[in-house]
C-alpha cells in the first residue's frame, strides 16, 4: 500500500495548493532519474512522489481521500454496510459502527475483507440465528464486493523544447502500446508540470488506468525563462549603441527588429511585448532584451579615431568608488 501522500510530499493536511506544488516541484527535480542514473532508489522515490501529486492535486480526489473513501493510490476503499434484505434497526446502517441492538451496545469496526469470514461463522451465510433475521436480512455478504480495479496508471516524462513551451506547440508522444497521440500543452506550462490522458494507462477488469504526462522543459541555448517572461542577452556594437540603430532580434515567435536608441548602456533592458510564456489567466509574458556592448576585434581603427581622447566621467560612481 502507498505511503500517506502528505508524508510523501512532506506537507501538512491544511496545506494549499500552492504549497503542495512547491513541495512537489523541489522533489521532483532532486530525484530525478536523469539526476540520480546510479541511483535506483531514488527514481522509485520519484514515482510515489508523482503519484502522491497526482491524488493531492486533484481537488476531488484529495477530498474523497481526506473523508477515507480511496486509498493513497487512488483506489476505493471497501464500502461497510449490508446489501440485500433491507435490514433496519437490528443491523449495519451506512459507516463503520454496528448498532447497539445488532451487537450488544458494542462499537466494532473490521477489516473489509474479513467481513464475509465474520457473517458466515456468526450467521452460516448471512441468516441470522437466534431472532436476529430481521436486523441482518437476506443479503449476506454481497454488498461488501468492491469494483472490478482499473488497470495500472503508466508514467511518462516528455522532453518538450523551450520555445514549443513557450508557443503551446503540440506535441507528439508514443504510449506503451505503440500508439501516438499530440499532446495539446496547457497555458501556463511550468517544468514539471503534470497532465492527465484518461483510459491511456494499462487494463484492468474495470477498464483502463490513465496515462500521467510530466512535461521536462529542455533548456535553450540563449533564451532563458523568468516567470511568464523571456530573457535574451542581445550584443550589440559599439557604434550601434552610441548613434542608435534598428537591429533584428530573436524571439520564441520568430526575428523582429528592435530599435536601440542613441546613447544605449551596455546593461540597459528594451521590453518586447507579447514574446514570452502563455499565461494561465490568459495572454502572454514579455520578451525582456538585454543589450551588451561588444567591442571590435581589431581595435586598431577604433583607438586611432579616439585619438588621445578620454572619457572625463565615471561610470563606478553608484558604487562608492
Amino acid at each position: 500500500m502507498a505511503a500517506d501522500p502528505y508524508t510523501t510530499l512532506g506537507v501538512s493536511r491544511s496545506a494549499n495548493e500552492k504549497d503542495i506544488k512547491s513541495a512537489y516541484r523541489k522533489l521532483a527535480k532532486e530525484l530525478h532519474p536523469d539526476r540520480n542514473k546510479d541511483n535506483p532508489k531514488a527514481a522509485e522515490r520519484f514515482s510515489q512522489v508523482t503519484q502522491a501529486y497526482d491524488l493531492l492535486s486533484d481537488k476531488e480526489k484529495r477530498a474523497r481521500f481526506d473523508r477515507g473513501e480511496i486509498d493513497a493510490e487512488g483506489n476505493p476503499t471497501m464500502p461497510f454496510g449490508m446489501g440485500g434484505g433491507g435490514g433496519h434497526a437490528g443491523g449495519f446502517r451506512g459507516g463503520s459502527r454496528a448498532s447497539s441492538q445488532g451487537f450488544g451496545g458494542h462499537e466494532n469496526s473490521f477489516a473489509a475483507e474479513d467481513l464475509g469470514d465474520i457473517f458466515e461463522g456468526l450467521f452460516g451465510g448471512g441468516r441470522a440465528r437466534g431472532g436476529m433475521g430481521s436486523g441482518m436480512g437476506g443479503g449476506g455478504s454481497r454488498g461488501f464486493h468492491r469494483p472490478p480495479p482499473k488497470g495500472a496508471n503508466v508514467q511518462y516524462r516528455l522532453k518538450v523544447p523551450f520555445i514549443d513551451a513557450a508557443t503551446l506547440s503540440p506535441q507528439r508522444i508514443t504510449l506503451s502500446d505503440g500508439k501516438t497521440i499530440d499532446l495539446k500543452l496547457p497555458a501556463g506550462v511550468e517544468d514539471g508540470t503534470q497532465m492527465r490522458l484518461s483510459g491511456k494507462g494499462e487494463q484492468g477488469p474495470g477498464g483502463a488506468g490513465d496515462a500521467l504526462v510530466t512535461i521536462d522543459i529542455q533548456p535553450h541555448s540563449f533564451f532563458e525563462r523568468e516567470g511568464d517572461n523571456v530573457r535574451l542577452d542581445l550584443p550589440i556594437t559599439l557604434d550601434e549603441a552610441v548613434n542608435g540603430a534598428k537591429v533584428k532580434v530573436p524571439t520564441v515567435d520568430g526575428a523582429v527588429m528592435l530599435t536601440v536608441g542613441a546613447g544605449s548602456d551596455s546593461g540597459k533592458i528594451l521590453r518586447l511585448r507579447g514574446k514570452g510564456f502563455s499565461k494561465k489567466g490568459g495572454g502572454r509574458g514579455d520578451q525582456l532584451v538585454r543589450l551588451e556592448i561588444h567591442l571590435p576585434k581589431d581595435m586598431a581603427a577604433l583607438s586611432n579615431r579616439l585619438g588621445d581622447w578620454k572619457d572625463s566621467g565615471n561610470p563606478r560612481a553608484d558604487l562608492g568608488v
